[in-house]
């Protein structure tokens, strides 16, 4: 008896990872087992930088904060620690979109820290 190949999900697997491919330079657009390499780096790269974007929020946010802070006569990190001792739990990112949009409230939330 004759060993069964299964052709159309071995077609339908490659021709998806062909199609993930799609745009990548030569070969590696048309070539399977080029292609099949070229795509596992990207999905890896991919993954990996997600996480690198979180990371570079935080930066920015923090970065926000520290200039809002600094035209209201503190420091980040005194800001930060201020927040803490008064138990308030606002997240950088909430903090960083109120000092651009809301220079007066984010100025009234320094005070109540600060003070």
């Amino acid at each position: 008896m004759p060993r069964s190949q299964n052709k159309v999900a071995s077609h339908r697997r490659r021709k998806k990872l062909l199609d993930q491919a799609k745009g990548y330079w030569g070969g590696r657009s048309k070539v399977y087992t080029v292609a099949k390499h070229h795509v596992e780096k990207a999905l890896t790269h991919a993954y990996k930088d997600r996480r690198a974007k979180k990371r570079l929020f935080r930066g920015l946010w923090i970065t926000r904060i520290n200039a809002a802070a600094r035209t209201n006569g503190t420091t980040y990190s005194r800001l930060i620690a201020g927040l803490d001792k008064k138990s308030i739990t606002i997240n950088r990112k909430v903090l960083a979109d109120l000092a651009a949009t809301n220079p007066q409230a984010f100025a009234e939330v320094v005070k109540y820290a600060t003070a």
